[in-house]
């Protein structure tokens, strides 16, 4: 999943606009509670399923730390990405693909060590990074089993029509997987560059026919990134089986995705489109991290007018 620093986009307009909802108030500044977190059950796919029955919006956010990790899951987040993202975040690189499974496998390590120490209650879900699953099935179990094996419950995995296949195998050998369409920042070279995909008829086609052979092979989440909002709504309604979590697509998708130091409003770059700064108005991290559960739960965030194409 791409961060602010790589996206060349202007900031956005503050949270709703002027005639847009009207930005969520200062949350709660206490510190985490242990005991409020354990208090809830812990996240399943199951439970990931009801969510979406019932209709209620899935939240989700990159953490790389225990302590971060901890704050995002005792803030309500019901989902934890340690994403490939942190190659640009935490080690200042220009993009994804220079991250290693050894560097994700530790920080997927920390963030399973700080959920498990605040009794958390959030789905942790790991990248698979660059060149750790295209080889083979084979390879692609390897690499999963090492993250599943540092924490993860489950592994994202970019790209559509040649994955499929790759999906299934991780899936009949109990892997849960998450799939991600649209903007794929692995193979962000060969797409000429960070922009919205699915834009043609032809490719929005396309899109759409990698996300169904993606459910049928057995992946059980989708991240669709940088979108048209129109195309991810559909995609929504057509995929029962698969929950579509959107990052600058639309507030159609049953979930939405932020890169925890985007939504804080730290970046090394431009703030992209879709990014909003909780930070701003809540105050402090953890209520920055609550603002952002219930603006997606109250279906105040993302603005489409605002954040979406």
């Amino acid at each position: 999943m791409s961060n602010a620093s790589a996206i060349d986009s202007t900031s956005p307009a503050p949270y709703g606009g002027a005639s847009g909802p009207a930005p969520y108030g200062a949350s709660s500044t206490a510190p985490y509670s242990a005991a409020g977190s354990a208090a809830r059950k812990p996240m399943s796919l199951p439970r990931l399923r009801e969510l979406r029955e019932r209709g209620e919006k899935i939240t989700m956010l990159t953490a790389y730390d225990a302590t971060f990790a901890a704050v995002a899951d005792a803030a309500g987040v019901e989902c934890i990405l340690v994403g490939d993202s942190l190659g640009m975040v935490c080690q200042g690189l220009s993009s994804t693909v220079g991250v290693t499974l050894q560097t994700m496998c530790h920080h997927t390590d920390s963030v399973a060590r700080g959920l498990r120490r605040a009794h958390g209650s959030a789905w942790l879900i790991a990248d698979l990074p660059y060149g750790t699953y295209a080889e083979s099935a084979e390879q692609a179990l390897r690499s999963a089993t090492a993250l599943m094996q540092a924490g993860a419950h489950m592994v994202k995995l970019e790209g559509g029509g040649w994955t499929a296949p790759t999906v299934e195998f991780l899936v009949m050998r109990g892997v849960p997987v998450c799939a991600h369409l649209g903007l794929t920042p692995q193979t962000v070279h060969a797409l000429g560059g960070y922009r919205v995909q699915g834009k043609t008829d032809e490719a929005a086609a396309t899109l759409k026919r990698h996300a169904h052979e993606l459910q049928d092979a057995g992946a059980t989440m989708l991240v669709l990134e940088m979108v048209p909002a129109k195309l991810a709504t559909e995609l929504t309604l057509e995929l029962a089986h698969c929950h579509t979590i959107g990052i600058g697509a639309g507030s159609g998708t049953a979930g939405q995705v932020l890169v925890l130091h985007d939504m804080l409003g730290m970046n090394l770059g431009k703030m992209p489109k879709f990014v909003h700064n909780f930070m701003a108005e809540a105050g402090s991290i953890q209520g920055a991290f609550e603002a952002y559960v219930k603006a997606v739960k109250q279906g105040r965030f993302p603005v489409d007018a605002q954040h979406a194409w």
